[in-house]
């Protein structure tokens, strides 16, 4: 909020013209910066998730043990144990119960795609694992341009894309474009590759034509 607070003191910036722009856990953070702030006047995100951070990995844990090539056996298994991970985090089964749902699993070859430690006492703290983002979603009134991939190995995109109409719908914000980029995944690149030279020609005319009409209107 600071930042953007010096962007608008500055002469050589239009204050009116100031907006925001989040990739994957950003687009957390851009949206809860928009509700909050009068000074920040558009919203572009990426991978823009729409369901809880517990409920994006149970996803993304699954998602990636599919891409590897295990079947959906596999990813039942891994959702199962970190479902229970996650309710010993919450305070709701004993250590002994979430450490014997990753003893049996923790000597399988797809354990790494849990994204668990095998000893569970050496777990993090996750205080906002059931942080809800559809509250300040449905705060945000400025104009939003959402870009979601073809496939997303970590965020779900038809849960996130449905959170954002009903937060559109609850604010009476008209103007959320969503755009779905042909052949891209979680990063806006073309083919899998993480490089500048990859990123979608779609992505690009989108955003240059969208920011266009934004801030002219601005």
């Amino acid at each position: 909020m600071r930042v953007v607070d010096e962007l608008a003191a500055r002469p050589d910036i239009d204050a009116e013209r100031v907006g925001l722009c989040g990739f994957s856990q950003g687009a957390w953070v851009a949206p809860l910066a928009a509700s909050r702030s009068t000074k920040i006047r558009f919203l572009v995100l990426l991978a823009s998730t729409g369901v809880t951070p517990a409920a994006q990995m149970l996803y993304g844990t699954a998602k990636h043990a599919r891409m590897a090539g295990y079947g959906e056996d596999v990813a039942q298994r891994i959702i199962h144990v970190r479902r229970t991970v996650d309710e010993f985090r919450r305070g709701r089964v004993g250590l002994e119960v979430a450490q014997s749902a990753v003893d049996g699993v923790r000597s399988e070859p797809w354990f790494a795609h849990t994204y668990l430690p095998q000893e569970l006492g050496e777990i993090g703290i996750w205080d906002d694992m059931d942080f809800d983002p559809a509250p300040i979603l449905a705060n945000v009134r400025v104009p939003t341009l959402l870009f979601y991939g073809e496939d997303d190995e970590w965020s779900p995109i038809d849960a996130s894309i449905a959170a954002w109409e009903r937060a559109a719908e609850r604010a009476n914000n008209r103007d959320v474009l969503v755009q779905r980029l042909a052949a891209t995944g979680h990063f806006p690149t073309v083919g899998g590759v993480e490089a500048i030279e990859a990123i979608s020609p779609e992505y690009e005319r989108t955003l240059v034509e969208w920011l266009g009409r934004v801030t002219r209107s601005a």
